[in-house]
């Protein structure tokens, strides 16, 4: 892991999991065993993500959807074992809809 990544405390981080330089990751995510996090991800409160799985540059991870149905509720965003989100990919937290946005 990288001193020029910011990793929140309370992070849950897996076993061999890679953080490249100038990532973000904040509190209440949970990051499996084996996954690389590329340069300058960030990965807000509320992401479950799997074994294995390959972020590349620049994604952004669990951020406020910018559907106009969400009221600040609870979701979460779960990311599947192996599974791989190219360069500057968003994947927002779910409304009430569904409670979740799921990537497999």
């Amino acid at each position: 892991m990288s001193n020029l990544s910011y990793i929140h405390p309370d992070a849950k981080i897996g076993k061999d999991v890679t953080i490249s330089p100038f990532a973000s990751i904040y509190e209440d995510v949970e990051i499996g065993d084996g996954t690389w996090i590329g340069p300058n991800v960030t990965i807000f409160p509320k992401a479950r993500i799997g074994k294995n799985c390959k972020i590349f540059p620049g994604a952004v991870i669990a951020a406020i959807p910018q559907d106009l149905k969400f009221k600040g509720e609870e979701s979460i965003v779960q990311i599947g074992d192996n599974t791989i989100i190219r360069e500057c990919v968003t994947v927002n937290r779910g409304t009430a809809d569904k409670m979740k946005t799921v990537c497999r």
